[in-house]
């Protein structure tokens, strides 16, 4: 029988960075803060993004088959809740934040970030409340060193 407390107290414990998934579709951009993010090869150079299956950065990720994720810095938390908010509750996030379109992809990229990749969706598995999207890293730039802002760091919890 499963410890429904001890299964939450320990998978949050797994550390997570937090970041801003920019996506795009044809003309609309959108981004949300993903923190399930993680390398999963070097050659070729491959990320897994675990996306909430009902939102609508996952709709656009399947449909364009592109994300780019930008990395944020220790002290970006305001940042990181900005993008938590839903889309269909706020409207465009991006209004009064600084980013620029992916060369590669064409997706946002945050300009006040430790740096980005872009990446080529090549599988995806649907389990569960979330997609495991696999990306191809095929464009990286760094903005500025630093360390990057971890979920642990800001007192909330996303897990279990």
């Amino acid at each position: 029988m499963l410890d429904e407390q001890a299964k939450k107290t320990m998978l949050r414990k797994i550390p997570h960075g937090l970041y801003i998934c920019g996506v795009k579709d044809g003309e609309e951009l959108n981004g949300f803060t993903a923190s399930w993010v993680m390398q999963a090869s070097f050659e070729p150079p491959l990320v897994v993004n675990c996306v909430k299956n009902d939102s609508i950065s996952h709709e656009m990720i399947k449909k364009s088959g592109v994300f780019a994720i930008s990395f944020l810095e220790d002290g970006q938390k305001d940042l990181a809740a900005k993008f938590f908010k839903r889309k269909r509750r706020v409207g465009n996030k991006f209004d009064d934040v600084e980013f620029y379109e992916g060369a590669v992809t064409g997706c946002p990229i945050i300009k006040d970030s430790l740096g980005y990749i872009e990446c080529q969706v090549i599988d995806a598995v649907a389990k569960g409340d979330h997609t495991v999207f696999v990306g191809q890293v095929i464009a990286a730039g760094i903005h500025r060193e630093g360390n990057p802002l971890l979920l642990e760091s800001t007192g909330w919890q996303y897990g279990g």
